[in-house]
């Protein structure tokens, strides 16, 4: 398990630079239906209520400490959420304790909707 200090001087120039953070749209939509990759939804409840990914794992960010024995640690965990900022804070979060596998997703929800219209979503199922 590395401590918060530990993971915010790795994020230099190179870590930037690269995008080894983060998932891109694309990127994710060619992980979609791949089992070994789970996206973690930490939008709020209220949020969730107006628009649900149910390919996605629900646990707003607030609930992530109580609740961290539902995210696998054998999986690849996409965190997103409906501006990106929440999604960064629980990828530091998940690396602090231990997970080996995450990323950021680097697009909005709505973007992330985009993908799931039937063209795109029918490419991803292929």
């Amino acid at each position: 398990m590395e401590s918060f200090d530990d993971i915010l001087k790795e994020m230099d120039f190179n870590f930037f630079g690269t995008g080894e953070y983060g998932m891109s749209l694309e990127e994710a939509q060619r992980v979609l239906s791949n089992d070994h990759f789970i996206f973690l939804d930490i939008r709020t409840d209220e949020e969730v209520s107006q628009v649900c990914f149910p390919f996605a794992k629900h646990i707003p960010l607030n609930e992530l400490p109580d609740r961290l024995n539902e995210v696998p640690k054998d999986k690849f965990i996409v965190t997103f959420c409906a501006s990106v900022f929440r999604a960064a804070m629980a990828y530091a979060y998940l690396l602090t304790k231990g997970y080996d596998e995450v990323k950021g997703l680097t697009a909005t929800t709505d973007q992330l909707a985009g993908i799931l219209k039937p063209g795109p979503l029918y490419l991803t199922m292929k």
